[in-house]
């Protein structure tokens, strides 16, 4: 954060099935991926790795980590007294195992604890993770994020996590093309209608506004949900919300 502390946050959910819902977002480190137009640069984009970033900004990864234990996370996390939690990332699902304790910690002072989980759907969490968690929130990236198709999709896994019947699949759309892709990896993935959620491309307010009517008329003509993006209306492009 700005102030030099982990980004763990307490705040509104801003996508998906539970837009609105207060959470205590837990961000980490590292990605599998390097999307041209991520938001998260920080957590992936180190000087000398020689990656493409539409910001053209690099970072040391010296002064953008911060290692922590899990018992340490759950310290900071449970002090905002909540109890739904989502791990975001980066790609969170690199540190798999670590998420495992960190939510054995959490559910050890509140039982009633949340879990939910941010993934671009190229890995496949162990059998006891998906015992755990709750709530998949994958989003697989498309072609407008000119990695490599053998890089960032994976269908015989979004297949996999569709049938856990814990996933919902979000996707960024900005036109057409994205829309036939999504179509696509739905078909192929056996992706059930009513966990798929449509957001509109955008980088602030304003874009939103430009392209939120037309992504709303194409959920509703497919038979998906429309996902508005809280945070990025209430607060912007902002770290830390």
């Amino acid at each position: 954060m700005p102030d030099g502390s982990p980004e763990i946050f307490f705040t509104l959910q801003g996508e998906g099935r539970h837009t609105g819902a207060p959470s205590v977002f837990i961000r980490s480190s590292l990605c599998n991926l390097h999307c041209h137009w991520c938001d998260t640069p920080y957590t992936w984009n180190w000087k000398g790795k020689n990656l493409s970033h539409e910001s053209g900004q690099t970072y040391e990864r010296s002064e953008q980590i911060i290692q922590l234990s899990a018992d340490q996370v759950a310290e900071i996390a449970g002090k905002h007294g909540c109890s739904r939690y989502v791990f975001t990332g980066g790609e969170p699902l690199l540190q798999e195992r670590s998420w495992l304790e960190l939510m054995a910690h959490l559910s050890e002072s509140d039982a009633d604890s949340h879990f939910e989980i941010e993934t671009n759907g190229t890995l496949l969490p162990c059998e006891d993770f998906l015992k755990k968690i709750n709530q998949l929130n994958v989003s697989p990236k498309l072609a407008n994020s000119q990695v490599t198709e053998k890089l960032r999709y994976k269908p015989e896994i979004c297949r996999d996590l569709a049938t856990t019947g814990k996933a919902d699949f979000k996707f960024v759309v900005g036109n057409q093309t994205d829309l036939e892709e999504i179509l696509a990896i739905i078909s192929a993935a056996d992706i059930p209608a009513d966990r798929v959620y449509l957001m509109a491309l955008a980088a602030t307010p304003a874009q939103l506004d430009r392209n939120h009517a037309w992504v709303a008329e194409q959920a509703l003509a497919h038979g998906f949900s429309y996902c508005d993006r809280l945070h990025l209306r209430l607060y912007g492009a902002k770290r830390g919300t």
